[in-house]
């Protein structure tokens, strides 16, 4: 029997403005809120002392901490580190992905008023990144350093900059490590007591790390009170949370807000069980997915679209893991990008096929800054691509241009107060009603039933207008093209602010490199053969508007370089960055002589 009766339908309030903004807000009244995420550990380890909350990997099976066990954790790490000296001045920088240990040392420092600050395992992981960690540590000035493996993690440890301070590990421990258990045997519980009691909504609970795409990463300030209204404004949208404990699956990196604070908060806030997947959406990866797929089944799947695609690919060969991927399934989540239309229909009938009827399928739409949901679909759609209606306790201004592609700014209880140490950029990111400005473009489903959504449409400061005036609306075109240039392209740059035409750079696939067999003259290729394969993949599209005909194209021999800022460490390309520091091959895509440019 389908649970369509349990999803709560969209309702809307629309408010249309003199100035030509539009503001939305939900139709619901948001639920109460919880004032520290402390509540949430305490609240369940009374409630469901026995429950799993954190799980991760370990042998044939899975390390299980009940909630118990993880309120005893986090009290005896919390004194510990009070004992130590920390509090809401001293930080705590995370430099290794998801464990249970990284979740525990989290949690406790943010029971008793001390900010973590996790960082991209690439930072510390990769040379060339390596001055993005250093950025980090001098912006937050941190007391504590952990990294679950202490010899992987070495170099990034023995930086300069951390010395003095302790470093905790728990895997491979050397000598300049404590390891992980000693925090684990606690210390002065009265003064655990003692900073919990001080702790409050506007406390800082940690500083998120922006991805650094259009300047060197800036710490967002994250409080309780943005990470438990954003809780409450979720249960209200998914009202179904309520009827039983939620568990997931899930790798989403815990640096990033939608892994580290939608993804953990959720199951923290609801009694959930939250087991770490080491998989990832990559080819060397993926088989560890579908293992923990077979060892556990969820209520809730979040992924990215590609992640979906793999796991869609596994479940067409394997009737027994398509029972246990869907016996239980409420909810499929997708985010970073529109699930692709087949993806969604073979997910969707193989469900059917499976139990009878589908589960939600949805997106939202969040910020770093916002905690991160502000839009949710949170009743069944038929379609992909839609991020949703206003969550409840929030306010949506819209400003649209000529065309009603609108700005999206967003107020309320889950937005941050700024940038740490940073007055200029937080100042920046406020309009003069306090709106937080996203640089996200959106556009109504049907304007007139704002209850049924909005639709991403790119972002704004991505937009140019060629010398003709028209403007190119370029994250909807890199996603139209990417497909076009399927096995030859890993990504691309759409080029062409202030000319007359739209020109392309290319990062070659592996195979569009084999094509080019090395032939390559001052960090473009120059291959006829890989020249005329890219050639017939745009010759139907002479009939297309300048604002989406490609004119030119050029193929770079140089991967984006993380050092230098070309690539974040949520892996998307800055194109700002890439277009700067290659301006010599920007003058040269639009030099039609130059052998390395092919025409269209």
């Amino acid at each position: 029997m389908s649970r369509a009766a349990d999803y709560r339908p969209h309702r809307v309030q629309r408010e249309d403005r003199l100035d030509g903004s539009i503001i939305l807000r939900s139709g619901y009244d948001m639920g109460a809120v919880d004032s520290t995420i402390g509540s949430w550990i305490d609240r369940f380890s009374e409630q469901s002392p026995d429950a799993v909350f954190l799980a991760e990997r370990s042998g044939a099976g899975w390390r299980e901490i009940t909630y118990q066990e993880t309120w005893q954790s986090v009290r005896a790490i919390a004194a510990s580190l009070l004992d130590r000296g920390l509090g809401p001045q001293t930080p705590i920088l995370i430099l290794s992905g998801n464990s249970v240990d990284h979740g525990l040392l989290a949690l406790a420092a943010q029971y008793v008023g001390i900010p973590i600050v996790p960082l991209a395992e690439q930072y510390s992981l990769i040379p060339a990144a390596l001055p993005q960690l250093i950025h980090c540590a001098e912006l937050v000035k941190p007391r504590l350093i952990f990294a679950e493996d202490g010899e992987r993690f070495g170099k990034a440890l023995a930086l300069s900059i951390f010395d003095g301070l302790e470093k905790v590990s728990s895997a491979k421990v050397g000598k300049q490590e404590t390891p992980f258990t000693t925090l684990l045997r606690g210390g002065d519980e009265s003064k655990v007591d003692q900073a919990a009691a001080s702790v409050g909504p506007d406390t800082v609970a940690k500083y998120l790390m922006t991805s650094g795409s259009t300047s060197n990463p800036k710490g967002v300030i994250t409080t309780h009170r943005m990470m438990c209204a954003n809780q409450t404004q979720i249960a209200d949208a998914l009202t179904f949370l309520k009827d039983r404990p939620p568990v997931i699956i899930d790798w989403l990196p815990w640096n990033h807000v939608f892994g580290g604070s939608h993804n953990f908060n959720l199951m923290l806030a609801n009694g959930g069980s939250l087991y770490i997947d080491g998989g990832k959406p990559i080819k060397q990866l993926v088989g560890k997915t579908i293992e923990n797929l077979r060892l556990k089944s969820g209520t809730l799947s979040f992924n990215v679209p590609l992640g979906f695609a793999m796991i869609r690919d596994a479940l067409r060969d394997n009737a027994e893991l398509r029972r246990r991927y869907f016996k239980d399934l409420d909810m499929i989540f997708y985010a970073g990008a529109s699930l692709p239309q087949d993806v969604w229909a073979d997910l969707e009938s193989m469900a059917r096929d499976v139990r009878g009827d589908a589960p939600l399928m949805i997106s939202s739409w969040g910020m770093t800054e916002t905690a991160p949901a502000c839009l949710i679909v949170h009743e069944p759609i038929e379609t992909s691509g839609i991020v949703g209606v206003p969550m409840t306790g929030l306010e949506i201004k819209l400003v649209p241009d000529d065309e009603m592609r609108c700005d999206l700014r967003v107020r309320g209880p889950n937005v941050t107060p700024g940038y740490l140490n940073d007055s200029a950029k937080t100042a920046e990111l406020f309009d003069e009603e306090g709106f937080l400005i996203s640089g996200d473009a959106v556009r109504f489903v049907d304007a007139t039933k704002p209850e049924r959504g909005l639709r991403f449409d790119g972002r704004v400061s991505e937009d140019f207008k060629l010398s003709s005036g028209t403007w190119v609306r370029s994250a909807n075109l890199r996603l139209a093209l990417l497909p076009r240039l399927a096995s030859l392209a890993q990504d691309i740059v759409i080029c062409g602010a202030d000319r007359m035409e739209i020109g392309l750079m290319i990062f070659p696939s592996p195979e569009a490199i084999s094509i080019a067999d090395g032939q390559k003259v001052d960090g473009a290729f120059v291959s006829p053969a890989l020249q005329a394969t890219i050639k017939s993949r745009f010759k139907y599209q002479d009939d297309q508007g300048s604002a989406t005909k490609v004119s030119r194209i050029i193929v770079l021999a140089e991967p984006p370089q993380m050092g230098d800022g070309e690539i974040t460490a949520k892996g998307n390309l800055n194109f700002v960055k890439i277009i700067t520091r290659r301006s010599a091959l920007l003058k040269r895509l639009y030099d039609d002589h130059d052998p390395a440019v092919i025409r269209l």
